[in-house]
C-alpha cells in the first residue's frame, strides 16, 4: 500500500469516507490520474504534472485543482480564500458531496490542465 492510500485509510470517520468517495469518483472520472503523495497529502498527478489534491483541513476534506484559477463551471461551490491558482470543494460530510457538481469539475479540470494561458 503505497503512503496516499494510507493517509486516507488512517483518517477517522467521516473523513475517510468522503476521501474514499473521492477518490473512487476522481479515478473513475479521469483515469489517466496517477495517485502520488507529495507535500504530506494524497496528489493526483497526470503526465507528471499536478491535477488535484485531497486534504483534510481541521473537520473537512479539501479537493484542492491545480489550476482551479481557470475553472468557470460551479464557481459558487468551489473556495478560493486568498489562494490565486488553487480553487477547491470542501466536504465535511458524505451527504453534502453532490457527484454532478464533483463530477463537472473534474472534467473542467481535466480539459484546461494542458492549455496555456496568457495575459
Amino acid at each position: 500500500m503505497n503512503p496516499a492510500e494510507i493517509y486516507i485509510l488512517d483518517k477517522p470517520e467521516p473523513l475517510k469516507s468522503i476521501l474514499l468517495h473521492l477518490q473512487s469518483v476522481i479515478e473513475r472520472t479521469v483515469p489517466q490520474v496517477d495517485l502520488k503523495f507529495k507535500y504530506r497529502i494524497p496528489f493526483y498527478y497526470i503526465n507528471g504534472t499536478p491535477f488535484c489534491y485531497l486534504n483534510q483541513s481541521k473537520d473537512y476534506i479539501d479537493l484542492g485543482f491545480w489550476k482551479g484559477a481557470h475553472l468557470k463551471a460551479h464557481q459558487e461551490h468551489l473556495v478560493t480564500e486568498g489562494r490565486k491558482a488553487i480553487k477547491s470543494l470542501r466536504y465535511n460530510s458524505l451527504e453534502s458531496i453532490d457527484d454532478s457538481i464533483l463530477i463537472g469539475v473534474l472534467k473542467e479540470a481535466y480539459a484546461v490542465r494542458d492549455k496555456k494561458f496568457y495575459k
